[in-house]
């Protein structure tokens, strides 16, 4: 069970780190953004989707093993977003934050993270 866990926790770090790069390449400025602004967006990402995910129950077998509960996953996505548009907010000493920022992160993580559970929900089911 704890190995399952910590594969879900490495697994959503990845994809928001990839959220993050896929982000960033939208906006072509992958290779220019300074590292502290690709920092400024996966680290309050990633935090604020630990904090939500947890209470959605994302990290509890009967509903990472149920196909009809990836919806959480996607929802926790969209709860995350102005969590993590304020943390990022504050790490940036407090530049405003853009409500199409946070509506974009919203639908891109929604959509990475029912992608990325899905995988795992499909590779899990396939090998058990």
């Amino acid at each position: 069970m704890k190995k399952k866990i910590t594969f879900l926790l490495l697994g959503d770090t990845l994809a928001v780190g990839l959220i993050t790069v896929i982000g960033f390449l939208s906006h072509e400025t992958l290779l220019t953004a300074p590292l502290l602004r690709l920092a400024a967006t996966f680290f309050p990402t990633l935090l604020a989707w630990l904090l939500i995910a947890p209470w959605l129950g994302l990290y509890r077998s009967e509903i990472y093993s149920n196909f009809r509960q990836l919806w959480r996953a996607g929802w926790a996505g969209i709860l995350a977003a102005p969590l993590a548009g304020l943390f990022r907010s504050l790490m940036l000493g407090g530049v405003p934050i853009l409500p199409v920022f946070v509506l974009v992160l919203a639908a891109t993580s929604a959509f990475g993270m029912i992608i990325w559970r899905g995988a795992w929900w499909f590779f899990t089911r396939a090998h058990k």
